[in-house]
Formats: C-alpha cells, sequence, structure tokens
C-alpha cells in the first residue's frame, strides 16, 4: 500500500480547478433518519496537503446512524455524515507527494463526509487500490477489515485452535470476523436471525450457527463448546446481549463491545468479571485504534491482503445516494444481509 508524503515544497497538480459541483447528505439536527437531506454545494480546491476524490462506491455502517442520532456526536453540525469510499482522484492540492490524479483510492474513519458525489480528504488518509480490488469491493469493508484486524490482531490476537462467538455473524463486520478468524485457524460460532443468514455465514466459513430467536444462545455454545465457554466473544449488539455474552467465556477469556445497536446494556457488576470468573472486558475503538496513522496504514494493508488472499466481500445492497434514508432504516431494521453501499 502506498501513501501520501506531505511536503510544502510541491505545487498543486490542477489548482486552475478551483470548484467542484457535488451532492451530498447532510444533517442539521440530531434524529431519525428522516433528519438526513441532499445539498448541492461547490468545493473548493483541495487545500495544503488535501486531495479531492470523486466517489464511486460509498460504505455505510453503523457508526453512520450513531453520528446521526448523536450517539456519537459530530465535532459540529451542519454536517456530512458517513467514514467510508472508493474513488478517482480528480484534483491534488500543494504538498501532496505519492499520490496522482486519475488514481483509484479508498479510505475509511473520520472525518465524516463520504455521503457525498465527492469531497475534499487529507491525502494521509487515501489508500492507493490495487487493479484486482474493485471499488464496490474495499467500500464495503475497508472499515470493517480495519476493525477485524484491529480485533483478532491487537485487542486479543487470535491463534490457530481458539474458539470464537461472534454476534450478527452474517452482517457486514460478522462476515470479515468469520472469515478472518477462520483464516488463522480459529473455530467460529456466530449468532443469526434467520435460516437464510445462517447460510450465508456458513457459505463464508462458519462453523456453527445459532438462530438466536429460537434458541437461547448461552446454553447452546456451552453445549457447542462442552461447558467450557469461548476463548473469545465479539459483540456488537449491547443491551441483554452484551450482559448474557459475558456467561459464555472461559476463564482468563475475553468479551469485546464494540456496539450497542439493542442499546446501552447499562452499569456492569465487576463480579461478573471475576476473580471467580477472571475474564476480560475490553471496548475499543476502531476511530481512536485509526488515530494513529500507522496503525491505520497497517490495518488498511492487511486488508487488501487479506484480499488477495480469499476474502470474500458480500455487499447486500446498492442504493443509489438520493436513497440514504432508506439504506438506513434498512440498516437499522436488522434485514440486511452483508454491507450496504450508496452509489453516487
Amino acid at each position: 500500500m502506498s501513501s501520501a508524503v506531505l511536503s510544502g515544497d510541491v505545487a498543486p497538480a490542477n489548482a486552475s480547478i478551483p470548484f467542484s459541483p457535488v451532492t451530498q447528505a447532510v444533517i442539521h439536527r440530531y434524529g431519525g433518519a428522516e433528519e438526513i437531506e441532499l445539498e448541492a454545494v461547490s468545493l473548493p480546491a483541495p487545500g495544503v496537503g488535501e486531495i479531492r476524490v470523486r466517489h464511486t462506491a460509498i460504505g455505510v455502517n453503523f457508526v453512520d446512524v450513531y453520528h446521526r442520532t448523536g450517539l456519537y456526536p459530530l465535532p459540529a453540525l451542519p454536517a456530512v455524515l458517513g467514514v467510508e469510499a472508493a474513488g478517482v482522484i480528480e484534483a491534488i492540492g500543494a504538498g501532496v507527494e505519492g499520490l496522482h490524479v486519475g488514481q483509484r483510492i479508498a479510505y475509511a474513519g473520520p472525518p465524516a463526509g463520504s455521503y457525498a458525489s465527492a469531497r475534499n480528504l487529507p491525502a494521509a488518509r487515501a489508500v492507493a487500490l490495487p487493479d484486482d480490488v474493485a471499488d464496490d469491493t474495499i467500500a464495503s469493508l475497508l472499515l470493517r477489515g480495519i476493525t477485524t484486524h484491529m480485533l483478532l490482531s491487537h485487542v486479543r490476537p487470535v491463534k490457530a485452535g481458539d474458539t470464537l462467538l461472534v454476534h450478527a455473524a452474517a452482517g457486514g463486520l460478522g462476515l470479515v470476523l468469520v472469515q478472518w478468524a477462520k483464516a488463522l485457524g480459529a473455530r467460529v460460532i456466530g449468532t443469526v436471525g434467520s435460516p437464510a443468514k445462517a447460510e450465508l455465514a456458513r457459505l463464508h466459513g462458519l462453523d456453527h450457527a445459532i438462530l438466536y430467536r429460537d434458541e437461547d444462545f448461552v446454553g447452546a455454545v456451552k453445549d457447542l463448546t462442552g461447558g467450557q465457554g469461548v476463548d473469545y466473544a465479539i459483540d456488537g449488539i449491547g443491551g441483554a446481549t452484551l450482559a448474557a455474552t459475558l456467561g459464555v467465556v472461559r476463564p482468563y477469556g475475553m468479551v469485546a463491545s464494540i456496539g450497542q445497536v439493542a442499546g446501552d446494556s447499562g452499569p456492569l457488576d465487576l463480579a461478573q468479571l471475576g476473580p471467580a470468573r477472571s475474564i476480560a472486558l475490553s471496548r475499543p475503538g476502531v476511530f481512536r485504534f485509526m488515530a494513529d496513522l500507522a496503525r491505520y496504514r497497517e490495518g488498511a494493508a492487511a486488508t487488501l491482503a487479506r484480499l488477495q488472499s480469499g476474502l470474500q466481500a458480500s455487499v447486500g445492497e446498492v442504493l443509489p445516494l438520493t436513497r440514504v434514508a432508506d439504506a438506513h432504516r434498512l440498516l437499522e431494521s436488522g434485514r440486511s444481509s452483508g454491507a450496504i453501499l450508496l452509489r453516487p
């Protein structure tokens, strides 16, 4: 993966293009999907250390919902949503090296603003794309890939023979976690909401699917592990699910809480963790991980390497940018499988 190197001695490649008309999906206040508005604006020329990227595919993530509702407040309002996209560089600001106009790139993480036909972006966040990685593929899983790398390499390094529990195993992140963990030699148990989702997850390598609406996942996990529990559980659901998940981890195992789709679980009693239980609870944040540029590049490089060694993207829906509110409603409904993309 190549990266942009900043140097104040390089002149802008196309300073003669001062403005670019774009469509943006903006919120002026926090709330429901109906708060998202489409606005036409003109972008200025990219500034020092920036590029302008014309998007070809935009990823939709649950963090976008958290931003929209204000659960994770944005720096200021009004704001353009979105933290992941792929596209083509169409202008370069002063001081940018290692990138060129017409180059395909992707990016993930803050600053938010990917729900747009084009945007100006810090050049250091650009990830140059190899020819064999499609725009839709990388836009559907760059953030998820970096998250997975963080979870399986930094939060708790996973090794061959480990047993993992992945909640929402047929979701966009779940399918990446399943495949990546299997490539590391782990056994993976996953919870899913329907037989169709169970089949999708199995096609991506899941060893055991638990239909959580039909059976108690705690009992099912205990049965599948001979009463011992899993080494590592990854929960993006929150609420009562997180509290229950603490009961399926074996001594000296770990639960990583990475989301709260079902709401906040409330205060947790440390007695649920140890010393009798002797388990760890982690609350890792991928944005904090990616704030370190070296880790961001490491995670992006790991994602590209996994793609080139067989990681499969699963795109469930592709909607036009004009239907961004519908994309949010679909994601929140729990009816989606795989990733959701927006097409500018």
